[in-house]
């Protein structure tokens, strides 16, 4: 990039970075995914539940990611699923990396998995970068320059009958957590057209922002599951709120996004239900 050390960094060169790195770890994760069909153990851990998995492909995929980034930008800071850490940076921005979204679908051999790559400075999202390397999807986008679907431009699906819109959820790892939210899923269902649950938050962002989802609505959530996708929905012309709701016992981080329209019936849905 040219820009090693340096503290200004424009949007569009912290995008083309986060696509840089998000695409090499995603190749990578691809030959780990050969492997694991062929039969080889990934050396799978668990973190925070039994259902919570990690493996030696999070743990190569973002050591990749980090490795490329500082070497990029060595003074910038990293937030990463699987560091013990955060690294402080001393140029105000912070890179927020998902290495591996959907592990468990990965494991599974089930295509729906990503990885997630974003830069936040001191006005929040600045760029950020979504690849499924199964499909060969790159999701990106820059604040204030839209975002892209590689180079088709993106925009969410702004609908006039909630009803008739389409959300997609997820369930947290956390055993209380997901069963009360799984309580609240029949009301969800007879609110609006149908229900989705992908695996991975972000890529479940993603395609809030091209239109494939109308709203989207998940809670128990960290920063690196939703950091690039925020932005995408954003720039794709959406609305994103971050809430808290008490499930399983305390307050759960969450996050609605979608057009409009369906964003303030999904808020709507949360309020008036208990």
């Amino acid at each position: 990039m040219g820009t090693s050390g340096s503290t200004a960094v424009a949007a569009d060169d912290l995008r083309a970075l986060a696509v840089e790195v998000a695409t090499g770890a995603g190749e990578l994760l691809l030959r780990f995914a050969g492997d694991l069909a062929a039969g080889a153990d990934l050396g799978v851990e668990h973190k925070t539940s039994a259902t919570d998995p990690v493996s030696v492909a999070d743990a190569a995929a973002e050591r990749a990611i980090v490795t490329s980034l500082l070497a990029a930008l060595p003074d910038d800071g990293i937030l990463a699923e699987e560091g013990q850490d955060p690294r402080p940076g001393r140029t105000g921005r912070t890179w927020i990396v998902d290495p591996l979204d959907g592990t468990v679908n990965f494991l599974y051999g089930w295509p729906l998995w990503c990885v997630s790559v974003a830069c936040a400075d001191a006005d929040g999202i600045v760029a950020g970068a979504i690849v499924q390397p199964t499909s060969g999807e790159v999701f990106h986008a820059a604040r204030g320059e839209g975002a892209w679907l590689g180079e088709r431009r993106l925009h969410v699906r702004e609908v006039s009958d909630p009803t008739r819109g389409l959300v997609s959820t997820g369930f947290a790892y956390d055993r209380a957590v997901r069963t009360d939210w799984g309580r609240r899923v029949p009301a969800l269902l007879e609110r609006f057209r149908d229900l989705r649950r992908g695996g991975a938050a972000a890529l479940d962002l993603a395609w809030v922002a091209a239109g494939r989802a109308d709203a989207y609505v998940e809670f128990a959530l960290q920063p690196w599951d939703w950091a690039a996708g925020r932005l995408l929905v954003i720039e794709a012309g959406g609305v994103v709120t971050e809430l808290e709701r008490e499930l399983g016992g305390g307050p759960q981080p969450g996050l609605v996004a979608g057009g409009r329209t369906m964003h303030d019936a999904v808020l709507e849905f949360l309020s008036a239900t208990t």
